[in-house]
């Protein structure tokens, strides 16, 4: 039996919903493929824990995830990406801590705002940074290197991969540590750094651990210290700064989710949570470790406390050495 009233009615709240949906947040069909935004080329260690992360959040979010390649400026290309993308739970990016605790000191324009365009969603993965000696000088020791870089002030340098990256001003503390002032010198990643240090182009290096430890096993290099508050377990015969008596030299770089602006806070929660539970998976531990990498996967206050605490050690240190990356 037909109702006109009822009829009436569904009608009614069919045109009120539809006038709304104008300002409502509108989210992603399951169906359509979510993206993971990756700052940085394929083949990288930020493209590798992408790609695993992917893999298994396409179960925990019940849709397909991809991952796109949008590599330049240091991973801050691809925020100008993210930051008009969707904002529907269809996109975030896996980013660098640079982008939060040491782009904003070191350069005097930004194209985002940290505060309104990334929407925090999760940490990944933190990671220790390392420093290493090749042919010359031959120490085995950081407490070799810092008697040699004594007697040798001009020539106590180091490779980074980057300009203003966290490795650069890793070496800063380390030169005021020990007081000499250690000389940088870039390079356009890290195989061309392995390379300098084989070679006795540089003197020392600072780099992420994962991108030292087979030149160090290998007998090519010698990693002398690692950042990370505990031994690492990829190199459990090397000690950390703090053991070697420089407590300052001590953090850990990390990796992390974001989301465009006005992202709804379900959808957050959702890749949230997903990514809790794979960080928290046997197989993925094993390979992040593998690389060099811990599994974070924490809830999403952890990535807000963390950013605000690496942006409250690096500010100082960025603006008492002058430097300025534009």
């Amino acid at each position: 039996m037909n109702h006109p009233t009822r009829r009436r009615v569904t009608h009614a709240l069919l045109a009120s919903l539809l006038a709304l949906g104008g300002a409502l947040p509108a989210l992603a069909q399951p169906d359509t493929p979510a993206k993971i935004l990756v700052g940085f080329p394929a083949g990288g260690s930020f493209d590798a824990i992408a790609r695993i992360v992917a893999d298994k959040m396409k179960t925990e979010l019940g849709r397909p995830v991809l991952v796109e390649n949008k590599p330049g400026a240091g991973g801050r290309l691809v925020v100008d990406i993210l930051k008009n993308s969707p904002a529907d739970g269809s996109v975030v990016m896996l980013g660098p801590d640079a982008l939060t605790a040491l782009y904003p000191f070191t350069f005097k324009k930004l194209s985002y705002d940290p505060a309104k365009d990334l929407v925090p969603v999760g940490t990944v993965a933190e990671f220790p940074f390392a420093m290493a000696a090749g042919a010359d000088p031959k120490v085995n020791t950081l407490a070799e290197y810092v008697a040699w870089a004594k007697k040798n002030p001009t020539k106590a340098n180091y490779g980074i991969p980057a300009v203003g990256a966290p490795h650069h001003f890793f070496g800063m503390v380390l030169g005021d540590a020990i007081g000499v002032k250690m000389e940088y010198v870039p390079f356009q990643g890290s195989a061309p750094i392995a390379a300098a240090l084989m070679g006795g182009h540089v003197s020392s290096a600072i780099d992420v651990m994962s991108s030292l430890v087979e030149n160090h096993k290998g007998g090519k290099i010698r990693v002398l210290a690692v950042s990370s508050e505990q031994r690492a377990p990829q190199l459990p015969d090397v000690p950390t700064f703090a053991e070697a008596g420089y407590p300052t030299i001590t953090g850990m770089g990390f990796n992390a989710l974001y989301a465009p602006p006005n992202t709804p806070a379900a959808a957050v929660a959702a890749w949230n949570k997903g990514l809790a539970k794979v960080m928290a998976q046997p197989d993925v531990k094993d390979k992040l470790i593998a690389m060099g990498f811990l599994p974070v996967g924490k809830p999403v206050e952890e990535l807000v406390a963390r950013n605000a605490a690496a942006a409250k050690r690096w500010e100082p240190v960025i603006k008492a050495s002058g430097f300025t990356a534009d």
